[in-house]
């Protein structure tokens, strides 16, 4: 049953799983805008929790989706995040998905199924 509806819906398989999950996508929508944000500020923005923030960062560093860039400013450490070229392709591939999936979604008409012609 779930295999049918990906089979109506074949841009779903190409959505990055990695980028899709919300807080990371919200992490790097912010990081697509900008060069780099530092960490107070993404917590800022996205409203995560320190922990939070940082196990998805930690996530994104590991799959070569941005770069993380740690000084001290003054005597105080800063921590610097950026996409990689890798992060910025990886998003603008993302969206191309989800605007894939859209459009095959509105082409559908209401009740209309992949070859089976009835929703499952």
């Amino acid at each position: 049953m779930a295999e049918n509806r990906l089979e109506e819906f074949p841009s779903v398989r190409d959505i990055d799983k990695m980028i899709h999950e919300p807080a990371r996508l919200l992490i790097v929508a912010h990081l697509y805008v900008g060069e780099s944000a530092d960490f107070l500020f993404l917590m800022r923005q996205t409203g995560m929790t320190f922990g939070n923030l940082s196990s998805h960062m930690s996530r994104l560093e590991a799959a070569g989706y941005i770069d993380v860039e740690k000084e001290l400013v003054g005597k105080k450490p800063n921590t610097k995040l950026s996409l990689t070229r890798s992060g910025r392709e990886a998003f603008e591939g993302y969206r191309r998905s989800m605007q894939q999936l859209f459009t095959d979604g509105a082409r559908r008409k209401p009740g209309e199924s992949g070859s089976q012609g009835q929703l499952s």
